[in-house]
């Protein structure tokens, strides 16, 4: 009886929630509708010669003009609002085909909790699982109901615009990483909440939350007509003023619709999903350092890793292998996986990790010669080796480019390629301008490569200008907090109601015009300003203008090659599995960057670690290996290097190569000998 209760509590909270958002729309209504009342009031008095004279005839026509364009703007809003694209969550359809088993058992899972069964199911590179509705017009024809009795939910028959049941959106780490068992538990609260999404009330109020959500986006979109302008703007104006209205009750009926889908839930593998909430947590912490550890290097080299959910699960036993709190976890894996209830789970785990890597980093949608996959198998000498001596490469042309001398006075022959030896005695060497502070636009030179530049010596580049503009990633005035992605807050996408003022990126807006950085007319060499010169602060000056070097030239090769990414076609999802492009607008990649752009100093921390893992390799037998949880890694003898960074560090910060050579020296590196670049 309790269980009842609390489902029947939930369901009448989000009931009248429902109903509260929908007052709101009807008092917008009434408001609307008044002066037209008040206008034909006055037409009815004048005709019947109650309110005769000059003055009620001049009252009259005021009043009546009110009430016509009271009527012709009402009428505009309510039209977007019911017509607007509400925005959807990128996902990869599951056709039922192929994943059979995966229906049946949501379909069972409905059929004991008595509630209508999902009309789909979608995978999305995220660590949650939801209900989304796609019946609005914009998203096309839902699919057809096969099963028309599971729509009988207890509310009662289900209104004609709500009878399809919405999405069941599944994270593919979940299928991947979670048994059979646990996965049924954990969709179980999500699946019971089909049962208050059929009530006609709770629907009809989603829509009209939705349709504001859509009707603020279409206002936010740049208008270049003063006209347009003015009616985007009236537009936006009444659409926050009513989200603002119904903001409050339609979070508590989510609240009251998860908290009834949590009741009915109980009555299904409730100890089992004790037990499963704890595989969720792990799965969010593999997941994360997954992408941003190992997937994030080898997006940026223009390869997207294949199997990412392969991945996750690797990451995750890992994990349990060295974590002693997750001992235990891998002996689950004996157990049948979620994933066999696919039949062909490489085809999906593709389409997804594709879709992430359009998400988190805005690549292409279509393989190229320049965006293509990898396996794991291939990740060490394709993704670790190709990002490591790129940077080196990149490293000593910007050595070039400020002038450093390829080799010593008296060097022995043969020694003028690209050496460790050359960046260690450049950052080392301590100068008159050391201690100079770093201002934006300062000369290039007077960071201490003016006095080496020598006979035998090309002159450096340029000076670069003081009004030379700054790279769009390092805008001084862009917020350091940087919002995390959705996929760290479960809450961040699920309620339509959230923000809707918070402006779009424009990553990939083929109507944006690209960052001046992209022009090769500009000099490349500038200094960072305010939040990069504070990163720089406490490093040399020889330092701080190597990055500063570094930092440009990174953002003239983005800058080159973000078009071919942004003005990718998009690719038709296939039967089986492929991202629902049509749902969604692929303009505005990546939607949800995984990290904060780097700065200054990690820039050229990470070349100098490219640098030395480069020399590792190539004179004392290193080899490059993946690490699931770190990401790239230098093995020598089978065993990963653990050490390096601190004595990076060293020479970054304070020009000391002391603990980096005796690092070296102890593992027989020899910073002398050229090395092999890209």
């Amino acid at each position: 009886m309790t269980g009842i209760g609390g489902v029947e509590m939930g369901a009448q909270a989000a009931r009248s929630r429902a109903l509260a958002v929908l007052r709101v729309r009807s008092r917008a209504l009434a408001v609307a509708l008044l002066p037209a009342a008040a206008a034909v009031i006055l037409l009815v008095g004048g005709s019947t010669g109650h309110l005769a004279g000059g003055g009620w005839d001049v009252l009259r026509w005021v009043v009546s003009v009110l009430a016509l364009c009271v009527l012709l703007a009402a009428g505009g809003v309510a039209l977007v609002v019911a017509r607007s694209r509400p925005a959807v969550t990128p996902t990869v359809t599951v056709a039922e085909e192929s994943a059979p088993d995966l229906y049946r058992m949501v379909r069972d899972l409905a059929d004991r909790l008595d509630v209508p069964a999902p009309s789909a199911i979608a995978l999305t590179p995220d660590c949650d699982s939801w209900l989304e509705d796609r019946t609005h017009p914009a998203h096309g024809p839902p699919p057809a109901e096969k099963h028309h009795d599971d729509l009988a939910g207890p509310g009662g028959p289900a209104h004609r615009r709500s009878a399809t049941a919405p999405v069941l959106v599944i994270g593919s780490p979940f299928l991947w990483w979670m048994r059979v068992g646990e996965l049924r538990a954990v969709l179980a609260p999500v699946v019971a909440g089909t049962g208050p999404s059929a009530h006609p009330d709770i629907a009809a109020a989603r829509r009209f939350i939705r349709g504001l959500d859509a009707a603020v986006a279409v206002a936010s979109a740049g208008r270049r007509d003063p006209l347009s302008r003015v009616a985007c703007a009236g537009l936006g104006w009444a659409s926050r003023l009513l989200l603002r209205s119904c903001r409050g009750h339609a979070a508590e009926m989510e609240r009251g619709v998860a908290a009834a889908a949590a009741e009915r839930a109980q009555a299904v593998d409730y100890g089992l999903r004790i037990v499963a909430q704890e595989q969720v947590g792990l799965a969010y912490a593999g997941w994360d350092r997954l992408l941003t550890r190992v997937a994030l290097p080898a997006w940026r080299m223009g390869r997207w890793p294949s199997r990412l959910d392969v991945g996750v699960v690797a990451a995750l036993t890992e994990l349990s292998r060295r974590d002693r709190l997750a001992e235990g976890f891998a002996s689950r894996l004996g157990e049948r996986p979620a994933c066999d209830l696919l039949e062909e789970p490489g085809v999906m785990d593709e389409a997804v990790s594709l879709l992430a890597a359009r998400l988190f980093h805005g690549g292409p949608a279509e393989t190229g010669a320049d965006w293509s996959p990898v396996g794991w198998e291939e990740y060490p000498e394709e993704v670790v080796d190709r990002t490591w001596r790129t940077d080196a490469a990149r490293l000593h042309q910007v050595l070039d480019t400020l002038g450093v001398r390829r080799a010593a006075e008296g060097a022995a022959p043969g020694t003028d390629g690209p050496t460790l030896a050359r960046v260690l005695d450049h950052l080392a060497t301590p100068d008159a301008a050391s201690t100079a502070p770093l201002t934006a636009g300062s000369d290039v030179h007077a960071a201490g490569t003016e006095t080496e530049n020598g006979p035998d010596t090309p002159p450096a580049a340029p000076d670069a200008p003081t009004d030379a503009p700054q790279p769009a990633y390092e805008d001084p005035d862009a917020p350091t907090d940087a919002p995390r992605p959705a996929y760290e807050d479960p809450d961040a996408s699920r309620l339509p109601f959230g923000d809707s003022d918070a402006s779009r990126p424009s990553y990939g807006d083929p109507g944006t015009p690209h960052p001046p950085y992209g022009d090769h007319a500009t000099p490349v060499l500038t200094i960072p300003a305010e939040d990069d010169e504070d990163d720089l602060a406490d490093t040399t000056a020889r330092g701080a203008a190597l990055a500063a070097g570094l930092t440009a030239q990174l953002a003239r090769e983005e800058a080159e090659a973000r078009p071919a990414g942004a003005r990718a076609p998009s690719s038709a999802p296939g039967p089986a599995a492929g991202p629902d492009d049509a749902l969604w607008d692929d303009r505005a990649l990546p939607l949800l960057p995984l990290q904060p752009p780097r700065t200054g100093r990690e820039i050229l921390t990470a070349h100098i670690t490219a640098m030395v893992c480069c020399a590792a390799m190539d004179t004392a037998g290193a080899a490059p290996a993946l690490d699931w949880l770190d990401g790239p890694s230098l093995l020598f003898d089978g065993a990963r290097t653990a050490d390096l960074a601190p004595s990076v560090l060293s020479l970054v910060e304070t020009g000391d190569p002391g603990p980096l050579r005796a690092w070296m020296t102890e593992l027989g590196i020899r910073p002398e000998k050229p090395v092999r670049l890209v």
